[in-house]
């Protein structure tokens, strides 16, 4: 018996155009109706998945910010902060580098001292609260993470400069174009094992799905971990099963059906 059912967002439950599928609302309903609940973990702000869910925020788990911010019916359950001067420190190596640009994503709100037009325009996807300021070292916010964006690709161009740090904080390469530093105990798995304590719901009752390496512990913590048909190598080798499908092919919904999670006289309508 399924109870709690966990996704990532892009990549994942999102199509690559950032959208959620028609189906996913009737869907969402019907498994509340059968005690099970759905949540999204995601690399991505707070209050930009608060917005994405609003019809359904009262009833839904939020592991945003990679695990570092936990929310539900609008309290924090858990907060795993990134250590302020640690962070200020990897704003300033930030900055050196080349075609690189900086968030720091705080509990209120994100900041950015870039002016970049593309920059600006790729994060919005992912932030609703952003400040543009002069200088990040003088934010006065609690601290979750640190974000580079890099458009030529991270794992090649940001990654190697920061694997040194990667024995005491967590390095995570979250997209093709974006790298987190978090608290080394900060993940996406972390939060999920703290959160079924809370609830008494055990891996066996666990369903979850991603796509990228900033969903790799969250893979250990159910039974039913399952890797996109478009997820990383390492993704797919880290999980139990596969989707059959992509998530341009909806692929979360329709291995929810395929588990026989909803009605029997429900059919997904594409």
């Amino acid at each position: 018996m399924i109870k709690l059912i966990v996704t990532d967002m892009d990549g994942t439950l999102l199509n690559d155009q950032h959208e959620i599928h028609p189906d996913f609302w009737e869907i969402e309903e019907l498994l509340n109706n059968k005690g099970i609940m759905f949540s999204v973990a995601s690399g991505r702000q707070f209050y930009n998945l608060e917005s994405k869910f609003d019809r359904i925020k009262d009833r839904m788990l939020f592991f945003a910010e990679n695990g570092t911010h936990v929310v539900h019916k609008g309290k924090d359950l858990y907060v795993n902060p990134l250590n302020k001067s640690a962070a200020l420190d990897f704003v300033r190596k930030g900055r050196e580098l080349p075609e690189t640009h900086l968030v720091l994503c705080g509990k209120n709100s994100a900041y950015i001292e870039s002016k970049d037009d593309s920059f600006f325009n790729e994060i919005n996807k992912f932030y609703k609260r952003i400040e543009k300021v002069e200088d990040l070292t003088e934010v006065d916010d609690t601290i979750l993470k640190v974000t580079f964006c890099n458009f030529n690709g991270v794992e090649e161009h940001t990654y190697p400069h920061f694997e040194e740090y990667a024995n005491d904080y967590k390095v995570a390469i979250a997209a093709n174009v974006f790298i987190d530093i978090t608290s080394i105990t900060a993940n996406k798995g972390n939060a999920i094992s703290g959160i079924q304590k809370e609830l008494n719901i055990s891996p066996e009752e666990t369903l979850v799905f991603g796509d990228y390496l900033n969903d790799l512990e969250m893979m250990q913590n159910a039974k039913y971990s399952y890797a996109m048909k478009n997820a990383h190598p390492e993704i797919i080798n880290a999980s139990k099963f596969m989707t059959n499908f992509s998530n341009n092919e909806n692929g979360v919904l329709r291995t929810i059906e395929e588990l026989g999670l909803l009605k029997e006289e429900y059919a997904l309508k594409s």
